[in-house]
C-alpha cells in the first residue's frame, strides 16, 4: 500500500462521512453546504486515486466531475432561492 492509496482511504473516510451528515440534516441551506462538501471530497479522493495507481489518464473523470458539480451547485442554489 503507497501513500497515495492510503490518502485516498482517509478522503473517502474523512471526507464523505461528514458530507453525509451534513447533507442529510437540517435545513435546505445546509444540506447543499453538505453536497458541496462531499463534491469536493470526492474530486480529490479521485485524483489521489489516480495517482495511487499511476495512470494519468484517471484525472479526466475528476476534472469533469469538477466542472459539473460546479454548475449543479450554482442550478441547486438558484432553485432554493426564495421567490419574489
Amino acid at each position: 500500500m503507497n501513500p497515495w492509496l492510503l490518502g485516498t482511504i482517509v478522503l473517502v473516510a474523512a471526507g464523505l462521512g461528514p458530507a453525509l451528515w451534513i447533507g442529510s440534516r437540517g435545513q435546505p441551506t445546509d444540506r447543499l453546504v453538505g453536497l458541496e462538501l462531499g463534491g469536493v471530497a470526492v474530486v480529490l479522493a479521485m485524483v489521489s486515486f489516480s495517482q495511487a495507481v499511476d495512470q494519468p489518464s484517471y484525472l479526466i473523470v475528476p476534472l469533469v466531475l469538477a466542472l459539473v458539480s460546479v454548475a449543479g451547485i450554482l442550478v441547486y442554489t438558484r432553485l432554493l432561492a426564495p421567490r419574489r
